[in-house]
């Protein structure tokens, strides 16, 4: 087990995944069992998006929390893997989303994601983010990791 709690671990989060700002949605690495991974996101309300999506009601956009999920998922892989170490993990398969409250400025998210099966390079998850104690989406979703001189 890694216990990483009140580490700010962002540059370990991007020696990890590929995306990079404006579009990582990872902040912290909470804890990583094997399995398991948790993560944090803060919103400081300056994101972009909110300006948009919607004026006067800014609201975090269901596909970015989801985005945050997979790259949560991303990293739970670039951690029990070696052998994957530069390879890119490809969204194949989302089922079950379900977003039950609103995320805002301000909110930080707290994000799990446990795996639950594994053939050869594709990777079934399930994740969901709570914030302030209430669950407020979560998703089941497949991976592949594929080699990333395939996407030259």
């Amino acid at each position: 087990m890694i216990q990483t709690e009140n580490q700010n671990l962002y540059p370990d989060v991007i020696s990890l995944i590929p995306q990079r700002a404006p579009f990582l949605f990872v902040d912290k690495i909470l804890n990583f069992e094997g399995e398991k991974i948790e993560t944090t996101l803060h919103l400081s309300g300056e994101e972009n998006y909110f300006k948009g999506h919607f004026p006067g009601n800014p609201i975090m956009p269901g596909v970015l929390q989801q985005e945050a999920l997979f790259q949560t998922g991303a990293i739970l892989i670039a951690l029990r893997s070696s052998e994957s170490k530069g390879d890119l993990g490809v969204v194949v398969k989302v089922e079950n989303a379900r977003f039950k409250n609103f995320i805002k400025p301000g909110d930080t998210l707290f994000m799990t994601v446990t795996l639950k099966s594994e053939l050869m390079n594709a990777v079934a998850m399930s994740g969901k983010i709570v914030v302030n104690g209430k669950t407020v989406s979560s998703v089941d979703f497949t991976c592949m990791t594929v080699k990333k001189d395939r996407f030259k």
